[in-house]
């Protein structure tokens, strides 16, 4: 005798009943019965702990003696069009902390300078990427923390390098 015919054997005298049901409590959905064997998170926010902790994050490029000089002679550019009446639509590179844990990252942000508050030593911008969109407020950022400048008209090349 096989398996299958021995739990045939065992089991039939109640093998053709019918199943039970009880009359005080009410049945229970398919959707209900599936939720009692669904993965139970033991641990909960470790996902998120590990995600987190996978999160790279990279550290201040410190610049030397000759970038900083070109980053300010960028900077000087930037103010001799601000005087002239002009608001140039420039790319900057820049590095923004992390909230939560050592380090951040790099962004590159295009937007057209509005003005450079030197006591603040923040550069003022409209907008953000939409330079068509004036509507967007302006956005600071901390002329410490800008490493790079780009997209100066074509007759300024001199500067960029």
């Amino acid at each position: 005798m096989n398996d299958k015919q021995d739990a045939r054997i065992v089991y039939a005298d109640i093998i053709h009943l019918p199943h039970f049901q009880s009359s005080k409590r009410q049945h229970m959905s398919l959707y209900d019965r599936a939720a009692q064997f669904a993965p139970f998170a033991a641990l909960t926010g470790f996902d998120d702990m590990v995600t987190e902790e996978a999160r790279l994050t990279y550290k201040p490029i410190e610049l030397s003696e000759a970038e900083l000089e070109v980053l300010n002679r960028k900077m000087d550019l930037v103010e001799l069009l601000l005087q002239d009446g002009g608001h140039p639509t420039l790319s900057f590179t820049y590095f923004e902390p992390d909230v939560i844990k050592e380090g951040g990252r790099y962004l590159t942000r295009i937007g057209i300078v509005k003005k450079i508050d030197t006591f603040a030593k923040k550069m003022i911008l409209y907008g953000s990427d939409d330079i068509e969109n004036k509507k967007i407020p302006t956005i600071d950022l901390q002329i410490d923390r800008i490493i790079d400048i780009s997209g100066f008209p074509p007759e300024f090349d001199e500067y960029e390098n």
